[in-house]
């Protein structure tokens, strides 16, 4: 996604600049605006949150829903959505155990996935689309439900803002309560980094697709995590049990490389196969990837 936003827009999504930006609010703004401004001059002109009021005209629905102005602008068919289609009731679910905490460069984990979670909230609330938001470690930590009210945007990012730092990891107890929860089916984006049980966390994302809800996974990796580069003897500290390791990088890095790059094969295998958009995330790279894999699910939604 490189070549698709100008060196203007695309700064505000480079986590290096956005860690010098002071609050989240203005954080989500910047990535939003700028990610849209570069969208609608790229090749996929006119695939934005646009599609959250027209879509193109299908054999058998009415023509008086064609909205001629439209027409006469672009010389394509685009119907006006009823409102039942426009709406979706979204939940955003951010991991804040305390591996998320970890970062080489300007933004941990952690904070990389606020800013993401906060840049849906606001693409969401241009959709006029119900966002909620989950935070959660071992269990759910903070929990506010889905809602399109006026708003509502600003209490998603004091959310945001004051979520607490958690302790261990346990994705897929949290999935389970929240999947059986959910009264109505919708969209569950969920933000981690999936240090856990693959097992049990494919296990607790099909939940949710057998209760009929859309689902996308946007896996949070740091890029020392991604490509293990150290050289010296290293003691490594496990951020959620203070376990400790000394290890030589140059004797383990081919067998680490090989184990994570089995668990992001494995995620991406069964995932897909249950009809789940899974995402890898370099946490030192742009947001676009990240925000342009969320509008291609939710097009799909419909």
């Amino acid at each position: 996604m490189s070549g698709r936003t100008g060196p203007g827009e695309r700064q505000f999504l480079d986590p290096s600049v956005l860690a010098r930006i002071g609050s989240l609010e203005l954080k989500a703004r910047s990535i939003v605006e700028g990610f849209l401004s570069g969208l609608h001059r790229s090749p996929f002109k006119g695939f934005s949150v646009e599609f959250a009021e027209y879509r193109q005209y299908m054999p058998g629905d009415d023509i008086a829903t064609i909205d001629w102005k439209v027409f006469a602008r672009s010389d394509r068919y685009y119907v006006k959505k009823f409102e039942e289609e426009t709406n979706l009731e979204c939940h955003l679910l951010l991991d804040v155990s305390a591996s998320m905490a970890y970062g080489s460069g300007a933004l941990t984990k952690r904070e990389y996935g606020a800013c993401l979670a906060a840049s849906l909230g606001y693409l969401m609330n241009r959709q006029r689309d119900a966002v909620g938001l989950i935070g959660f470690d071992e269990q759910v930590v903070s929990m506010l439900p889905a809602s399109a009210r006026p708003g509502h945007l600003r209490a998603l990012l004091v959310t945001l803002d004051r979520l607490p730092q958690g302790t261990r990891t346990d994705v897929s107890k949290p999935l389970h309560q929240l999947a059986d929860a959910l009264a109505r089916r919708g969209m569950i984006v969920l933000i981690s980094d999936l240090l856990d049980d693959p097992e049990q966390v494919i296990k607790g994302l099909k939940h949710f697709r057998f209760r009929g809800s859309d689902v996308i996974v946007f896996h949070l990796l740091d890029p020392d995590e991604l490509r293990f580069p150290f050289e010296r003897a290293t003691r490594f500290e496990d951020l959620e049990d203070a376990a400790e390791v000394l290890a030589v990088p140059a004797l383990v890095r081919e067998h680490y490389l090989k184990e994570l790059d089995a668990l992001i094969t494995r995620y991406r295998r069964e995932l897909g196969g249950a009809g789940i958009d899974y995402c890898l995330v370099d946490t030192s790279q742009p947001l676009d990837f990240a925000l342009m894999a969320y509008l291609s699910s939710r097009a799909r939604v419909f």
